[in-house]
């Protein structure tokens, strides 16, 4: 009987410090840190079991707005791999690239290669269709599905430099999630091609600039600016009201992760209803606790697009 308690109590003690010891080894995975979610879910897609990706963009949070704290900073400089838009999205990236001590941090600028658009700095008007001159860089590259295939590819390029055993295993993932973005890219081609309307009006900041001129559509947006901050003049909105009163608009779009207050505006002055589109900056919690993939983002506003713009 003595025998047996002092059996089970070794036993006991041998599944404690199995479990612990479980809880403290080491991760041998190789750790991404990214900034928007577009980065997270391709980072993801590529590595698969291979690699921990983090995103640094806390859920919910505007991404234009923020600003990395301490601790952020820390993640970064512990990461094996830094993966972010570019400088025209994340500008204060470089500052904390060029001051962290990690000499073995890998960075991927995503934008490397990218044909980037420019809109406009200042106030435009609807004579030139909502098209803008100035020479701001549209930072929202992952709204163009060619685009999304380059910056696969310039995370794939990182990754392998850190793993280069299994190179063909990141490859194979990377051209099965370049043939998804093909798939509902041709989606896109056809569920817009038979429209009502090619007026995509949008109460929120330029977000959609790559998209529409892929797609074809006139795309008038309240926020002119890159910054939701950047509040739309009361000439503005009038503009807007009166332009989709003109063109017998039904839908106006805003954006899930921003006030709606705008959007409520415009409903109510112009008498239309509002559909709600993700530009896939950031995902809410739920939408992340579940996961959510920059497809299923994509799936979703292309069935909002064809309601919004009357699609056949």
């Amino acid at each position: 009987m003595k025998f047996r308690s002092l059996f089970l109590i070794i036993l006991l003690l041998l599944l404690f410090c199995c479990k612990d010891q479980k809880k403290i080894a080491p991760d041998n995975r190789i750790l991404i840190i990214t900034t928007l979610f577009p980065l997270y879910d391709f980072c993801k897609h590529i590595g698969k079991d291979k690699v921990r990706v983090e995103l640094l963009l806390p859920p919910g949070v505007d991404a234009h707005n923020f600003e990395p704290k301490p601790e952020d900073i820390v993640k970064i400089s512990r990461a094996d791999i830094f993966v972010y838009t570019g400088k025209e999205m994340e500008r204060w990236a470089e500052k904390i690239i060029r001051s962290t001590d990690n000499k073995k941090l890998l960075v991927i600028d995503t934008s490397r290669g990218v044909l980037k658009r420019r809109i406009a700095k200042k106030e435009d008007t609807f004579s030139h269709n909502g098209h803008f001159h100035n020479h701001e860089i549209d930072p929202h590259i992952w709204l163009d599905f060619e685009n999304a295939k380059v910056m696969i590819d310039n995370i794939l390029e990182g990754v392998i430099a850190k793993d280069v055993l299994n190179r063909e295993f990141y490859i194979e993932n990377a051209n099965s999630y370049k043939k998804a973005l093909d798939i509902i890219d041709e989606k896109y081609k056809q569920g817009l091609k038979n429209c009502k309307n090619k007026y995509f009006y949008h109460a929120g900041h330029f977000a959609f600039g790559y998209l529409t001129e892929r797609y074809g559509l006139k795309y008038i947006s309240a926020y002119q600016g890159l910054s939701p901050d950047e509040e739309p003049t009361p000439k503005r909105i009038a503009e807007m009201i009166d332009s989709i009163k003109k063109h017998n608009i039904k839908y106006v779009f805003y954006e899930e992760l921003m006030s709606p207050r705008i959007a409520n505006v415009l409903s109510m002055e112009a008498g239309v209803s509002l559909l709600k589109i993700n530009p896939a900056h950031n995902v809410s919690k739920d939408d992340l606790d579940r996961g959510i993939s920059f497809l299923e983002i994509m799936e979703n506003n292309l069935k909002q697009f064809r309601m919004g713009l009357e699609c056949q």
